[in-house]
Parts: structure tokens; sequence; C-alpha cells
């Protein structure tokens, strides 16, 4: 199949993008390469994408209408792998505008191309951030998340009901997945265990919100590739069970779905620095601060449709994970790893 998987030369596109070329599939990646975080790692992202048979770099914004219209125009793509878009809760509060053009703007303009050119699939990145006020876990697709309380959540929760207009009006199938906490090799500067594995390394200190007390569902990047894939394969129908008296969020009339991607193991973020700590060889200062505006307490996801209908759990510990996270840093930022345990 000829994929489209936006984002390429970011965290996520990287993975998705390697698993679907080492199966064969001819792989279109498109990026902005903008500058939210070092630009040199998505170029390096790119480096390993481009030695691989298949792949192809188009440098593109999403909120270029005519470029993404031309695009969608010139290929003929089956599938879409949609991953691009504004990261980030803090960034949200300080650069609002980039949300709207990215995550609605340019979202908008990928749903146009697709259908406008027969695409059939669609899969898109949303987020555990959608769940917003909600305190009742673990987290349902099946339960409403109308609450949001960061406009990159609401950009999100935007996205899914642009796709389900999308499904519903042009018969375009849709599935969006709602990563949760996403870590690993490779992985985006602004995260926690990127800033926490740096600063630990320069022995500053390293701020920990909610005091420590958050709790995540922190999921290995492989498996959210795997994840991703799986649901690809499987295309979007429309649930001929669905109530319109009793709807429920993750499904529909239309060839829509929604799935949770989370390791569904929870973990306290003192134990995970823990298990960084154990890896590094070196203990963390800690600068306990309040929780900060826009963030959640905890996250847990309930990923039983993911196991019965996609047919795949994550399960990545996280003591593998991190262990593996490290690895890559010492070894990408050229630091000795005599000082390893």
């Amino acid at each position: 199949m000829k994929i489209l998987v936006t984002g390429a030369a970011g965290f996520i596109g990287m993975f998705v993008s390697r698993l679907l070329l080492e199966r064969g599939e001819e792989v279109v990646g498109l990026d902005n390469l903008n500058e939210y975080y070092d630009v040199n790692l998505k170029k390096h992202r790119l480096a390993l994408l481009e030695k691989m048979p298949g792949f192809r770099f188009v440098k593109l914004d999403l909120a270029d209408r005519a470029g993404m219209e031309a695009l969608f125009r010139g290929e003929r793509f089956q599938r879409v792998v949609h991953l691009a878009a504004q990261a980030g809760v803090r960034y949200s509060l300080i650069n609002p505008h980039a949300y709207i053009d990215s995550n609605l703007v340019g979202s908008f303009h990928l749903m146009e191309g697709c259908r406008s050119s027969g695409v059939e699939h669609l899969v898109y990145a949303s987020t555990s951030s959608v769940y917003g006020a909600n305190t009742r876990m673990p987290f349902s697709t099946h339960r409403a998340a109308d609450h949001p309380i960061s406009l990159y959540a609401a950009t999100k929760k935007a996205n899914e009901m642009m796709a389900h207009s999308y499904s519903m009006l042009h018969g375009l199938p849709t599935t969006g997945l709602r990563f949760f906490t996403v870590y690993g090799p490779y992985g985006r500067p602004d995260m926690a265990l990127f800033q926490f594995t740096r600063n630990i390394l320069d022995g500053k200190p390293i701020d920990v919100f909610n005091f420590g007390r958050h709790r995540r569902d922190f999921t290995y990047v492989d498996d959210i590739a795997q994840g991703v894939v799986r649901a690809m394969d499987r295309v979007a129908t429309a649930d001929p069970a669905w109530d319109a008296e009793n709807p429920d969020p993750a499904r529909s009339s239309a060839p829509f779905r929604l799935y949770n991607i989370g390791n569904s193991q929870p973990v306290e973020l003192m134990r995970y620095i823990k298990v960084l700590e154990d890896y590094l060889g070196r203990k963390a200062e800690k600068n306990l601060l309040p929780m900060q505006a826009g963030d959640v307490p905890d996250t847990f996801a309930d990923v039983e449709d993911l196991i019965t209908e996609v047919g795949y759990r994550p399960a990545t510990p996280v003591e593998v994970g991190v262990a593996r996270f490290v690895e890559w840093y010492l070894e990408y930022y050229g630091i000795d790893r005599a000082s390893r345990p």
C-alpha cells in the first residue's frame, strides 16, 4: 500500500513509519520540521527512515491549503496515518494560535484530502488529555469526554468530532487513537523523561509537579507504533447496534471508531523517577511543586476494545522502556557509559 504518514519526523511518526517500511509498505512521510523543539533530532529521525527502501519525504505544512490539495491530487494514498500536530499541554498556554493552525486547520485540510481522493482509512492521533476533568478510572472511550482543561486537549477532541462528521457525511472510515504518555528512544525533549534525564546528568534539579503525586499510564513507543499499525489494518465500520437514544461515543452508525492506547498499568511519578535514577546511577534533586495549569493528576487507560477488536495490548513495563531510553540517550549524546550502574 501507499500510505501517507504525517509527522513522520516526529517521535511516534518515525516509529510508525519504520514499522510500515519493515513490512514492505510504501510510505510518504510529511513534516514541516518546525522549531518547537530541536530540529536536528527530527532530521536524525528522518535520516534513519531515508535509509530504508520505500520511504519518500515531503516537507509541507498541514496548514498550507494549496500544498495539501496538490499533494492529494498528485498521490493516490490508500491509507493515511495522521500523527502531525502541535503537541504539548503547557505550550498551549503560551502559544495557542499554533494549536489552531496545526491541529484544527491542518487536520481539516487533511480530512478534505482524504475525502476528495477516496482514502480507504484515516487513522489519527488523539490524546488521553481529552478526558480532562474526568476522574472516573480507568478512562473509557465509552463515556463522554466533554470537559477538556487545556486548549491542546480541546483541539484533539475537536479532531474526533471532525472525523465523525467526515465519516457520517462522506463515508470516510476514521479511527481515532487516544495515546497515553508515550515515552522511549528518540522521544521529545519537552517530555518529562527527557528533561529529567538531562537535568540529572547535568547535576541540576528536576521539577516534580503535583508534589510527585501524579500517576501516569506510561506507554512505550514500540507498543504505540504496533497499536497504530494494527488499527490502520482494521478499517473502521459502522456499528449496526449503535443506539441514537443511548449513544456510545466510541462508535457510530458511520464508519467511526475511538480506542485508547495505554499500558493500562498506571505508575506513580516518584516510582518512574526512581527507575530512571537506578539506570542513570545518580540521584535526582527534586523541586516539589504544585499542579500545573491544564494538567491532570492521574491517567489510566481502559484498553479492552483495543484487545478485543484490534487484537493488541501494550505491555512493555517501565523498567524495560526506561532502560532502553537511557541507552539511547547516552549513545545519542555521546555520554560516557562508565557512569552507569
